[in-house]
């Protein structure tokens, strides 16, 4: 019988996102003087991110062996969100605003996590349905120019 202690395991990975040893990846999030820097480690972002596998295949080292990510269009609170996701498998939506909460989505897609892009569609979906009426055309032409947001436009289908 195996026993499951996924969350001191998640706790240990969150962790790890803030030890500043032992890294071999910067990403730089933001447009300057907005701008952080988070220092990551490869394996974990490859196996939790299809985009970041892909991206660091083809990315250099420097002198000091670091690969550098430049993600210039994602605001650090957002990206904030999608790394503790990626590390720790957590993600707290209560307190996010909706229209932050849609943006996540779409950046999760971007990045390939594709089981946070379908938890975050399924949400806005059953809890934030009234935002998405609101805001309708964005919602439409957003998932509309996307393939993976198929449940988001079959409930835009169904409106229409």
């Amino acid at each position: 019988m195996a026993s499951k202690f996924l969350e001191k395991l998640s706790n240990n990975y969150l962790e790890l996102l803030d030890d500043e040893e032992d890294f071999n990846v910067i990403i730089n999030v933001g447009k300057s003087p907005n701008n952080k820097i988070f220092q990551a480690h490869s394996p974990v972002l490859r196996y939790r991110s299809l985009y970041f596998r892909n991206k660091l295949a083809n990315t250099g080292k420097d002198e000091n062996n670091i690969k550098m990510i430049d993600l210039n269009h994602i605001s650090i609170q957002q990206f904030e969100i999608i790394i503790k996701y990626i590390y720790g498998g957590v993600i707290l939506l209560e307190k996010l605003e909706t229209s932050l909460i849609f943006e996540l989505m779409l950046i999760a897609h971007e990045l390939l996590c594709d089981e946070l892009t379908k938890y975050l569609e399924l949400h806005l979906i059953e809890s934030k349905a009234s935002w998405l009426r609101l805001h309708f055309t964005q919602v439409y032409e957003q998932s509309s120019q996307n393939n993976e947001l198929l449940e988001l436009q079959n409930w835009c289908n169904n409106i229409i």
